[in-house]
């Protein structure tokens, strides 16, 4: 798989670090582990496209939104974080 860094162009997959859903929730705080437990282990695995949070850390470092489609590894899109244009 190749991800399209806006900076450094076409680059391999192993140059980059995947940190998960782009959407998902805050960490909770406090000390409740039931809590812990469903944020950590009881998410949603869709099947399709999903946008997700990457990081070129083999490259420019720089933090990407990557909507991926989860069955095909296709991407549709790459941008900055945090650069989303209306």
């Amino acid at each position: 798989m190749r991800i399209q860094c806006p900076y450094c162009g076409s680059r391999d997959v192993s140059e980059f670090s995947y940190l998960g859903d782009a959407a998902l929730a805050d960490r909770p705080t406090g000390e409740d582990v039931a809590v812990m437990h469903d944020y950590v282990y009881l998410r949603a695995n869709p099947a399709g496209a999903q946008n997700e949070l990457w990081y070129h850390s083999a490259g420019c470092r720089s933090w990407l939104d990557v909507t991926r489609d989860t069955r095909t590894h296709e991407i549709a899109s790459v941008s900055l974080r945090g650069a989303h244009v209306a």
